[in-house]
């Protein structure tokens, strides 16, 4: 799926709060950044803990910011490792991002851009709950 969108900048912003991951114990920091449907950037890093089980993903940093600054749905997002390297959301991430994105939400993944529907297929979401 092609489209016209400036993955690179997304990228960049991205690695740019990897770097404020704190990563004291896998030292493997994680940035995350989407655009949301009214132009804004929101952006998360992982913060992890002694007690690993409550450990917060850099996707869950970035939809809180989703919400923190107004709401709206994500359109295009990209996670990248401490080298700024595209990696993929675990699936607990991602079925955070699909619930704040919708099965349209764009992701630059490890195989290319593709929308939420491929990268979490039969998902369960909101409209399975009516």
């Amino acid at each position: 799926m092609a489209d016209s969108f400036d993955w690179e900048a997304l990228r960049a912003a991205a690695v740019a709060v990897s770097r404020r991951a704190y990563a004291p114990y896998s030292h493997y920091p994680v940035g995350a950044a989407a655009t949301v449907d009214d132009g804004r950037v929101v952006v998360g890093c992982n913060v992890e803990n002694a007690a690993y089980g409550v450990t917060l993903c850099a996707e869950c940093g970035l939809v809180s910011q989703l919400h923190i600054t107004g709401g709206g749905r994500l359109t295009h997002f990209v996670c990248v490792n401490g080298a700024g390297e595209v990696i993929m959301p675990c699936g607990r991430c991602r079925q955070i991002l699909y619930e704040n994105g919708g099965p349209d939400l764009l992701a630059l993944t490890i195989s290319g851009v593709k929308t939420m529907a491929e990268v979490l297929p039969d998902a369960f979401g909101p409209e399975d709950l009516t």
